[in-house]
């Protein structure tokens, strides 16, 4: 695998899916939206405005690290779109794949605020985005994150991942 698998993570509404699947494409990947494994219950709390705790996301987390160590062990990369706020979840997605990048999506809370309430159709309410930057904890220069700034137009955002993905 010359790219290997890539997680592309931030807080809700920052853009993780549409740069996911656009860098999934550009590197020839399979993409996997990660909302879309989240259980019943966690969509349910979700959408009542209850943001998860680590409980809730455990099996949740767990699940996407085998989806990450069966592209791994098949040889097929994938671009996984997870908000992973978490440095602790962040190493549960590694022990999936201890070779995974992360692309972390940043940028301004009213930036994001805005663009959550401009967009329709997603269960994650932008009354729940204070808590994502609550728990967000940036990845530490050990974790070899490539940062990209949401501001930036999402070609622009490929363009500065894909170089720094050489």
């Amino acid at each position: 695998m010359k790219n290997g698998n890539i997680v592309v993570m931030g807080v809700a509404g920052c853009g993780k899916s549409s740069v996911g699947r656009m860098l999934a494409e550009a590197i020839g990947a399979s993409f996997i939206e990660g909302d879309s494994f989240h259980p019943p219950e966690n969509i349910a709390r979700m959408r009542d405005g209850i943001p998860l705790n680590d409980d809730d996301r455990a099996g949740w987390l767990a699940n996407l690290a085998g989806k990450l160590r069966q592209g791994r062990q098949s040889g097929e990369p994938m671009v996984l779109a997870c908000s992973a706020l978490k440095r602790r979840y962040r190493d549960v997605l590694r022990g999936g794949d201890p070779d995974l990048r992360f692309v972390h999506l940043r940028g301004d809370k009213a930036l994001i605020a805005e663009r959550m309430r401009e967009r329709s159709g997603h269960f994650m309410p932008e009354s729940l985005l204070d808590s994502q930057f609550h728990d967000l904890e940036a990845p530490g220069a050990d974790e070899g994150a490539i940062p990209c700034d949401v501001a930036l137009p999402p070609e622009a955002q490929l363009r500065r991942i894909l170089a720094e993905l050489g």
